[in-house]
């Protein structure tokens, strides 16, 4: 036993290791992997690395860096359970891109060495040419186009044939509680790919069910302990589930994403083969020469049942079919096509892809069967011959690969007894896959585009946003977009910018009420670059808007305390984004006159709702007075065009309502007061009503000073908590710089516990008479009923995995027995 457990150590290891060496050497070779790892992943990996080691701000639950302030839970779940991202603090916080590489290397080697073992478990088999047969679902298209820059989507690599054991394991009724406590671990890993993995597992455990004989009577049993397992192990991760639910909740909608079109069965055939990468989003399903030379196969190999073959290929055939009609990829990614891509979860076909052609190769595939697979490869790639994903390096690994595979496979078939010529084919079979490996990923790569920041710019931004930090007296900013979506994280500020799938409506909404930018509709937040929106946040430092230079200097300005104390009887004014500002700020600074038309085309006024812009070379002219000696700013939130005013002039590429375009200065306004603004716009255009705001020379300084002699005087923060000392009698509303988002409670002087009243999007709490202490904490929405559910199924796995060990005891006895009985004969 020991002897065969070693031996499928050593399969499951092997091809983890081809796996790993194939994607290393591509990656290697080509200088880069996937592109898209610099922009989400190594963010969020350098804040691992800051809360892990200490440094963070705040911590699983509240993300003091972004957003101004956000609910962490989610997203930590969402992109950072993935167990070997712990990884990335044994590695200096400026290796963040080696960190995620290391991250994806290990998920392909886990996944690939439990796809050996899985493919042991449904049929047995040489174990080399499982391990071969392993790479070719370790190292598929969707890992080397889409998954190995993603560590969280990655973790379905491993799901899969994870719970394809448990399946297993359900089938021969055995470790009920294992299979259970698998579950929960591929669900916590990672929500969304867990849960299309588990659908294609039910799927693998429906075909293994019926395509041999049973009895009725262990299909019910079996179906029972499947459904009972999943179910369990899905309650044991309830904490990630019902804090990912309660977030969605209250999560900025996803951009719109168009309905998928006819693409052709050319191209849908197209990625089955290898290197095709490109054009129009389709699935990325090649599993390499080997394994579609395998699953092509099938349909033609006698070896196999007639009713284990119908199976497999009713079962290809339906989930195909089921990637090429919109509602059934609408139900493959949780009811909504991701807007980064429509077919995130194409891995999940690619492993169905293998698992059919081992069953092919487990039979030994004779003549008839190579010969009818190497005919309907030949078909696909005529299908797809025109078109532009297919390149010379297909036809070379096709051609080439195809003619040495095959030898190798007919001389397993034919030469099977003989043991020196399966070395010989198993070694050349081995080559073979490692070198379409090797070539796809270099392929792939290719066609991904390069980090535009260097380590180099990275550390000096992160020298001077930690160079500026003030925290929690106040914040230092990064800015709007120098490297990434995520700055903030990745140069350990507080800033505005965020992307994330669960990030608040309500924070999105606060920010773009109050002038900064965003886009994808939302979901990626920018820091407010105004010198009043940086008040109200608490901004004290800075980098400046533009492309990072060899080197950074923050700006720095005055900029009251993270709380401050807004008057009694204060009315919000949500007119525009000017009284907007001044409502929060508590003090009116700005001029902001309704514009007149003064040339060109005639614009439109839609009442509150805005001017309608129409399009024209010379440009519709608007003018606006002010208070001289101002400085005038332009917001045209959705507008798209050309702005020029007071000699500046930039472009502004609003779309409503995926993207929305910052408050933008001017410059000073002249003497005579008038304010001239040119906008030549691309297509009709909508502008707001009051587009021009005037700050008024000495008014921001004054409210500012204003806000610091009557805010807070001392402000400290948690991970997840503030507390606020006030002057001594404080009344009216405690304004707390962060967005109102659900999960805060408050208490004033150490009074009741409750939740805040939200002013205009912030964090307000009524003071009453008079109060000198503000104390506050964040809890995740479903955090509690998580725990709770989960801890329920923990004893009740405990109690079963008990009455499991109990009842298992009266059948040791008899063996012990027999073995007395054994010696003593012996002995006679």
């Amino acid at each position: 036993m020991r002897t065969e457990r070693r031996r499928e150590a050593l399969a499951c290891g092997g091809a983890a290791g081809l796996a790993m060496s194939g994607y290393a050497l591509a990656a290697g070779l080509r200088g880069r992997w996937p592109t898209g790892a610099g922009e989400v992943a190594v963010p969020y990996h350098a804040h691992l690395w800051d809360l892990l080691h200490g440094r963070a701000a705040g911590d699983v639950l509240f993300n003091w860096n972004s957003g101004y302030g956000v609910p962490f839970l989610a997203d930590f779940f969402a992109y950072l359970m993935n167990p070997f991202s712990w990884l990335t603090a044994l590695l200096p916080r400026d290796q963040g891109r080696l960190a995620v590489f290391l991250v994806a290397l290990a998920t392909i080697g886990l996944g690939t060495a439990l796809m050996a073992h899985l493919l042991g478990r449904l049929h047995p088999g040489p174990r080399w040419l499982r391990a071969l047969a392993a790479v070719g679902y370790g190292l598929c298209a969707w890992v080397l186009d889409v998954g190995g820059a993603a560590p969280m989507w990655l973790w379905g690599l491993v799901s899969l044939p994870l719970l394809g054991l448990v399946g297993d394991w359900c089938l021969r009724e055995r470790r009920w509680v294992a299979g259970s406590l698998c579950v929960a671990f591929a669900w916590a890993g990672n929500l969304y790919t867990a849960a299309l993995a588990t659908l294609m597992a039910g799927l693998l455990f429906a075909v293994r069910l019926f395509a041999t004989p049973r009895p009725f009577r262990h299909r019910v049993r079996a179906t029972g302990r499947a459904i009972t397992v999943t179910t369990t192990g899905v309650l044991l991760a309830s904490p990630v589930l019902f804090v990912a639910i309660r977030a969605a909740r209250g999560a900025q909608p996803e951009s719109p994403v168009q309905p998928l079109g006819p693409s052709g069965l050319g191209n849908h055939l197209a990625r089955l083969l290898p290197t095709t990468q490109g054009g129009r989003p389709l699935p990325d399903l090649a599993i390499g020469v080997l394994g579609l030379l395998l699953v092509c196969g099938l349909p033609f190999n006698r070896r196999v049942r007639i009713r284990e073959r119908a199976v497999w290929c009713v079962a290809l055939v339906l989930v195909v079919l089921s990637f090429l009609w919109t509602p059934t990829v609408l139900v493959w990614h949780g009811l909504a096509i991701p807007a980064g891509g429509p077919y995130r979860v194409a891995f999940v076909l690619s492993g169905l892809l293998v698992l059919a052609g081992w069953v092919s190769l487990a039979h030994r595939p004779d003549g008839l069967t190579l010969l009818g697979g190497a005919a309907v490869v030949a078909v696909i790639a005529a299908l797809a011959a025109s078109r532009n994903s297919v390149r010379t390096a297909t036809w070379v690994l096709l051609g080439t690969g195809g003619v040495v595979l095959l030898a190798a496979l007919w001389v397993l078939e034919r030469r099977h007894t003989d043991r020196r010529a399966n070395t010989v084919a198993t070694w050349v079979l081995g080559g073979a896959v490692l070198g379409n490996a090797v070539w796809s990923g270099y392929a792939a790569f290719g066609a991904a585009t390069a980090d535009t920041a260097s380590p180099a710019a990275v550390r000096a931004g992160y020298a001077a946003v930690r160079g500026g930090v003030d925290w929690p007296a106040g914040r230092s900013d990064p800015g709007p977009h120098a490297f990434g979506t995520n700055d903030p994280l990745l140069l350990d500020g507080q800033g505005g910018g965020y992307f994330s799938s669960y990030l608040p409506t309500v924070a999105a909404l606060l920010l773009h009420d109050l002038g900064a930018g965003w886009t994808a509709g939302g979901r990626q937040t920018a820091s407010v670059t105004d010198p009043v929106g940086q008040a109200l946040f608490a901004v004290r430092a800075h980098l400046d808007d533009g492309p990072p230079p060899d080197g950074f200097t923050p700006g720095r300005a005055a900029a009251p305390p993270l709380v401050t104390v807004l008057p009694p009887g204060a009315r919000p004014d949500t007119s525009s984004v000017w009284s907007r500002q001044e409502s929060l700020l508590g003090s009116q600074v700005y001029d902001a006159p309704l514009p007149a038309p003064a040339g060109g085309p005639l614009p439109t006024l839609h009442g509150t709702s805005g001017w309608s812009v129409p399009p024209g070379a010379e440009g519709t002219v608007f003018t606006a007075n002010c208070t001289p000696g101002g400085t005038a700013y332009f917001h045209g939130v959705w507008y798209r065009g050309t702005v020029s005013g007071l000699g500046t002039s930039y472009r502004s590429d609003g779309e409503q309502p995926t993207t929305a375009v910052a408050i933008h200065r001017l410059g000073t306004v002249p003497a005579d007061g008038t304010v001239r603004v040119t906008l030549r716009s691309d297509v009709v255009s909508q502008v707001p009503a009051r587009p021009i705001g005037c700050l008024r020379a000495g008014a921001l300084e004054a409210a500012v000073a204003r806000l610091a002699a009557t805010g807070a005087t001392r402000v400290s923060t948690g991970g997840h908590t503030l507390t606020a000392t006030l002057p001594a009698g404080s009344t009216g509303t405690a304004l707390l710089s962060v967005p109102a988002t659900e999960g805060w409670s408050c208490a004033v002087d150490g009074g009741r516990v409750g939740a805040p009243t939200p002013v205009l999007g912030m964090i307000g709490v009524p003071l009453g008479v008079g109060a000198s202490r503000l104390t506050c904490a964040f809890r995740p929405p479903g955090l509690t009923e998580g725990l709770t559910v989960a801890s329920a199924t923990t004893a009740v796995l405990a109690l079963v995995a008990v009455f499991a060990r109990l009842t298992r005891r009266p059948t040791r006895t008899p063996r012990r027995t027999r073995r007395l009985a054994a010696r003593a004969s012996d002995g006679t």
